[in-house]
């Protein structure tokens, strides 16, 4: 028996195995590409430590992939075997139980056991972590802040994982509207971990929410070491800074990034196909060609039509079948998504591809075929609760640019012209590129027509 590096007794036995769990906690906290390795590196000396092979099986479950269900369900039972023939600490066990809820379809469940870990052992910071991540994953934006808020007491100058706990409360509170203290929270994480990929990309949020491309852009030059360490993370930094560019209306930027670094390596994880997709999607909205970018992430996402693990993949899946024209796979999901549906008492997940999903995704199909009546309606009936969808503001918003824009091509200008308001109002009252050119066309279109103030649907 051992003590981690915030002073708690992990069952590891050796000098060797605790240096590798301590290094993969820091390496999780600052999104770091070498997180697996520290793993396995544990898991190698030790394999019989059940807390990480559970921490495994959660690792496998954020990556919203079906496939990557099976090894999370034998790590699972692996992590129950070790218990049994061990003699694994309260604290461990939370995470297998953890686990085993986020399996069985609850993963708000999961939540509750980093939580109940928290209350006892408060800098458990890969509990923390996994709680925020968790949350993030299911839109509970208030929850996360609570969640932290409740920790900030107990991380002093002297815990190791002090910035990255600044770095989500700097997300948890731009999430929540509190822009001005999100600012300060990131600065803060990021003077004391430099590698805290997640505090500064809260910062960039926050110039988002706040219409600053420009100096968003100023943030983030002079600082990609923060970011250059990170898994696919670093793909979805990038995609920040594109849209700053793209606020600015400086478009040969913006198909730089896309190409050089966004997706650069043309990976198939859902978080890097929603960046592609929601970025091209916004370039066609602004009468942008995008020439064949839509191919590669289409063949990707005709592969990916049964996956049913986050509707907020799904979603981003079907954005890229309408761009790529694959119109069976699209029909595919549509059926596989309405059955899903049905059975939204089932788990946590289907409930949410019930609402909003499911009048989420038949507003995209629309969309996509030029029925903007429709689109409108559906989208419309969505995006109150796309909160439930996951993400954050900035990537949910692709969506609410894709219902105004229905809403004015289909005439219902003041219904477009409402939804604009408010997400000014969201934007700390502010009007970004795209709301002032909206915001023009639907004054330029009530000119043309009158004031009638709605147009024959198309």
């Amino acid at each position: 028996m051992r003590n981690d590096q915030f002073g708690y007794d992990i069952s590891l036995s050796s000098a060797q195995a605790v240096q590798a769990w301590d290094s993969m906690v820091l390496a999780f906290l600052a999104h770091a590409a070498a997180t697996p390795d520290h793993l396995g590196r544990v898991l190698e000396a030790e394999p019989g430590f059940a807390m990480a092979h559970a921490v495994k099986g959660l690792f496998c479950l954020m990556l919203g992939r079906r496939e990557m269900d099976e090894t999370a369900r034998a790590a699972h039972e692996t992590a129950m075997l070790c218990a049994r023939q061990g003699a694994p600490l309260p604290r461990e066990m939370g995470y297998a139980r953890a686990l085993g809820a986020w399996l069985g379809g609850h993963p708000s469940e999961s939540v509750r056991e980093m939580e109940a870990i928290l209350t006892r052992w408060p800098e458990d910071a890969l509990a923390m972590k996994i709680s925020h991540a968790i949350r993030f994953i299911l839109g509970d934006r208030h929850g996360m802040r609570a969640s932290v808020e409740a920790l900030l007491p107990a991380y002093d100058a002297q815990n190791p994982a002090r910035g990255y706990l600044f770095g989500c409360h700097a997300f948890s509170l731009e999430e929540t509207g509190e822009y001005a203290r999100a600012e300060t929270a990131g600065r803060m994480g990021l003077s004391l971990s430099p590698d805290d990929a997640w505090g500064l990309h809260a910062v960039a949020h926050v110039f988002d929410m706040t219409c600053n491309a420009r100096a968003g852009l100023d943030w983030l030059k002079g600082r990609e070491h923060a970011w250059a360490h990170c898994n696919n993370f670093r793909y979805h930094v990038w995609w920040h800074k594109a849209l700053m560019h793209l606020d600015q209306n400086e478009i040969e930027a913006v198909f730089e990034l896309y190409d050089t670094e966004v997706r650069k390596d043309r990976t198939d994880d859902f978080r890097d196909i929603s960046n592609g997709t929601s970025l091209l999607m916004r370039l066609e909205l602004d009468g942008h060609d995008v020439d064949d970018r839509w191919e590669e992430m289409a063949d990707i996402c005709e592969k990916r039509t049964d996956d049913a693990c986050l509707i907020f993949a799904d979603l981003h899946y079907l954005l890229a079948l309408i761009g790529g024209g694959r119109e069976s796979a699209l029909r595919r999901m549509m059926t596989r998504l309405h059955a899903d549906a049905k059975r939204g008492g089932e788990s946590e997940m289907n409930a949410r591809i019930a609402n909003p999903g499911l009048s989420a995704a038949s507003g995209l199909e629309a969309f996509g075929e030029g029925d903007y009546k429709t689109a409108f309606l559906n989208l419309k009936q969505a995006r109150h609760s796309m909160q439930l969808a996951g993400g954050s503001h900035a990537q949910r918003d692709i969506f609410e640019r894709l219902t105004i824009d229905a809403g004015i091509r289909s005439g219902f200008l003041d219904d477009a012209e409402a939804i604009l308001g408010e997400r000014s109002a969201r934007r700390a009252g502010r009007h970004d590129r795209y709301c002032s050119t909206r915001l023009d066309l639907i004054a330029e279109t009530r000119g043309g027509w009158g004031e009638a103030g709605r147009l024959p649907a198309e």
